[in-house]
């Protein structure tokens, strides 16, 4: 029988220092998150990379970030790199609990933006980039619209979530004074 391959993989999730951990080379980043850090909150739906319900958020060190599919990518793509999963996002007390829900979660359950769930941690990611993004150059309000399509259209929600998941992503931006008015 073949011996699997291991390698030392070693990164940042949510702030935190993880390894190193040996994984196995052809590990998916995925099932890492879920087989080794107890993080699930990303979710395996197409496992083709197209639906992104698996998102998660790569930081830069120019303090820009991604949306990372990480059905298809390996977990060894992220060695010494920084990612930030949907469990990352809410403010945790000293137990652990969550505590208070960031803007752009907020937003989101106050627009009942979920029917199943499935897909809302990958809607939730890309909401978060695009408002960082805007937060370093904030959008004309003509270019609200199409900006959060753009950020948002190549996700996939089977339960025709969409018209909930812009608004709360357009009632966000404009909570956070991201559009320029004129």
């Amino acid at each position: 029988m073949a011996e699997l391959s291991t390698r030392p993989l070693r990164l940042t999730i949510n702030g935190q220092a993880v390894g190193p951990v040996e994984v196995p080379d052809d590990l998916m980043m995925i099932d890492f998150l879920h087989e080794y850090q107890g993080l699930t909150g990303s979710r395996l739906g197409c496992g083709q990379g197209i639906c992104r319900a698996c998102v998660v958020i790569l930081d830069h060190d120019d303090g820009t970030s991604e949306e990372m599919r990480i059905c298809i990518t390996g977990a060894h793509f992220f060695h010494g790199k920084r990612i930030r999963t949907i469990e990352g996002h809410a403010e945790h007390g000293d137990d652990g609990d969550v505590v208070a829900l960031n803007p752009i979660q907020r937003k989101f359950v106050d627009h009942f933006a979920f029917q199943c769930s499935y897909c809302a941690p990958g809607f939730v990611n890309a909401a978060t980039v695009l408002v960082e993004r805007l937060e370093r150059e904030p959008v004309a309000r003509a270019d609200l619209e199409a900006t959060i399509d753009q950020a948002l259209g190549h996700h996939i929600c089977r339960c025709t979530g969409y018209v909930r998941y812009y608004q709360a992503a357009k009632a966000a931006i404009e909570e956070l004074g991201l559009v320029k008015e004129g």
